[in-house]
């Protein structure tokens, strides 16, 4: 069998896409479908605190906030705040702080100096903790037990300043849902095997937990309060590092969280996303951009050599031994990570989230201006 000398180059390109593609799934990620699951703990010797921003979001605080109220922790404090809502979030709040004396509700007034999105009310919500540890999540979001905050809480470590955790979203059907999960968790594949390696990159703020005096030593968000988003990623980008930093995956510590139901939400909602990301350190940008770059790479140059025989028999062979390892690795994360449903349909999501990958990608480049709520 002889190639021609484009058809070497051609194949010579996508070998060397499938190697760096395993790197990333043998040498990464499966750090993370291979981890001893840590146990969840049976003291608490220390108190915390859990932050929660909420505008807007009245009918969350009814259905969720209770699992948070409820977490069974000894010492815990709970802190909302009600970042210029007009809805009925300041009458729920009350009604809850009537009956949970270990509930605090802090309220932004509209016109408050220096707002940027998020960051202000997070701000905040960590200056009326009064507790060292701090939790937090969103206000649409359901810890998965009562023992969330158990694991969740501060490490024995003492060294350890920030923790990770996980937080998938709801299924709520069709294709678009599935998406979103998907998406969900491959960027929790990549953020925990990240800092399992010791590359700690992000984390999500719908569930991690860091010190308070961290915060107030790094100067909270002064270096990126001018960016809407990013009080959770940019936060653990520019202070994470591979001795501070834990994750946790027990299913106990996991938080659901409400996907987007429309695609221009889930859109807007990654725009705010990939503006941040903007921000990250350049060595943490040029691996994740390098992970998405070669698996367009990858797909192109498979499809391209399907156009030459007989390349196509080994281009074929390629992409068939990708799928098979690949298949081997994500399935196993997705059960360990709560979506076993998706396993099956493993091959059509990763090539649909390429292809959305790319599309965020490109139409990021055109708008700019985004918005926490």
């Amino acid at each position: 069998m002889e190639l021609t000398l484009s058809e070497s180059c051609l194949l010579g390109a996508l070998i060397f896409c499938f190697v760096i593609q395993l790197y990333f799934s043998l040498f990464v990620h499966l750090k993370l479908a291979l981890v001893k699951v840590e146990e969840i703990p049976v003291h608490a010797p220390k108190p915390l605190s859990v932050v929660i921003c909420a505008r807007n979001e009245a009918e969350n605080l009814k259905q969720y906030l209770p699992y948070v109220l409820h977490q069974e922790y000894p010492d815990f404090e709970v802190i909302v705040v009600n970042d210029r809502s007009w809805d009925k979030t300041r009458e729920v709040l009350e009604e809850f702080a009537a009956e949970y004396k270990h509930l605090k509700v802090v309220t932004v007034a509209e016109g408050e100096k220096f707002i940027a999105g998020k960051k202000f009310a997070v701000t905040m919500g960590i200056k009326a903790a009064v507790n060292e540890w701090l939790v937090f999540t969103d206000a649409d979001c359901q810890p998965a037990t009562a023992n969330w905050l158990m694991g969740m809480q501060q490490p024995e470590n003492e060294a350890s300043e920030i923790v990770l955790g996980y937080s998938p979203y709801m299924r709520k059907g069709g294709l678009l849902n599935g998406l979103i999960r998907f998406e969900t968790f491959f960027t929790a594949v990549n953020y925990l095997s990240f800092a399992l390696k010791g590359m700690p990159y992000m984390g999500v703020g719908r569930n991690m937990a860091y010190k308070k005096s961290l915060f107030f030593k790094k100067k909270g968000f002064a270096a990126h309060m001018h960016i809407p988003s990013g009080d959770d990623d940019l936060f653990v980008n520019a202070h994470a590092n591979r001795h501070n930093i834990e994750i946790r995956i027990n299913k106990d510590t996991h938080v659901w969280s409400v996907p987007n139901s429309t695609f221009s939400g889930y859109l807007k909602q990654k725009k705010r996303h990939f503006g941040a990301g903007k921000m990250y350190k350049a060595g943490h940008k040029f691996i994740l951009s390098a992970q998405v770059i070669i698996q367009f790479l990858f797909y192109a140059l498979f499809i391209a050599s399907l156009f030459f025989s007989p390349a196509n028999y080994i281009a074929a062979s390629v992409f068939v031994l990708s799928l098979i390892i690949r298949s081997f690795i994500y399935p196993r994360l997705l059960n360990r990570l709560n979506y076993p449903g998706l396993r099956w349909w493993f091959p059509l999501l990763d090539i649909l989230l390429f292809i959305f990958l790319v599309f965020n990608g490109i139409l990021s480049i055109f708008v700019k201006k985004v918005k926490w709520k």
